[in-house]
């Protein structure tokens, strides 16, 4: 499941892509698998070896090419790179979580090239205000969310970092029901016959992409999309 457009991003083979904040490695995986030689680097090291080994199993398999993916460990206000080190850089559904958001976005702005493009996530402001309504377990926990963006306002720190904002989308339409859903039974309530409905419904979307839903992601993303996406790009120096 992925919430960035590749193709919007501009993705190509051979680029040099940092997947900061990588998690279970989605965004990397599919980055490798079009060729870009991909770091994903994550504070947690149980994802770090968890996303390596995925990674070595589809260089085994023949997925991706050899060496194509690295994964390391380390902090997102002090990434081990040099300046302009990568070509595109992915930061998926992870600034709400850290408290100096602005030195994190700098970080992400200082290893992209000049001409590089980065694509940004974070959970909507409208369908994320209803999470925390529901529920203080959704957000008030160790290393949860910390705030809610509205667009105007990453966009104005994507900005000050000196990058250029290049576009937006919303994604994930069908998502934000299912977290209110889990919101009013309990987060943590993986059990109750309702949300295991809705995630056999998701997992069946992720699957195998049936047209009706589809169809409902596409009507659905634009009003309640449960991700905002900022792309931007840096631009060239002298």
């Amino acid at each position: 499941m992925l919430t960035v457009d590749y193709d919007r991003l501009g993705v190509k083979k051979g680029d040099r892509l940092l997947d900061m904040g990588c998690g279970a490695g989605r965004h990397a995986y599919e980055a490798a698998r079009r060729g870009a030689r991909v770091v994903a680097l994550d504070a947690d090291d149980v994802e770090v070896k968890t996303t390596a080994g995925l990674m070595h199993a589809m260089e085994e398999s023949g997925e991706i090419e050899p060496g194509c993916g690295t994964s390391t460990v380390a902090n997102a206000l002090k990434l081990p790179f040099v300046d302009a080190a990568f070509d595109r850089v992915i930061a998926s559904e992870i600034l709400e979580h850290i408290p100096p958001d602005t030195i994190a976005i700098a970080e992400l702005a200082r290893v992209l090239k000049p001409g590089g493009t980065i694509a940004i996530t974070v959970p909507r402001w409208g369908p994320e205000l209803v999470n925390w309504a529901l529920s203080d377990e959704y957000h008030n926990q160790p290393g949860g969310h910390i705030r809610i963006y509205r667009q105007g306002v990453l966009e104005g720190r994507i900005r000050d970092a000196g990058l250029a904002v290049t576009g937006s989308a919303h994604t994930h339409g069908l998502h934000s029901p299912y977290w209110w859903l889990k919101c009013a039974v309990g987060v943590q309530n993986a059990q109750h016959p309702l949300v295991k409905a809705y995630h056999q419904l998701l997992v069946w979307d992720i699957t195998s992409r049936p047209p009706p839903l589809r169809l409902a992601e596409a009507v659905l993303a634009p009003v309640i999309g449960k991700s905002l996406v900022i792309y931007a790009r840096k631009p060239e120096t002298a």
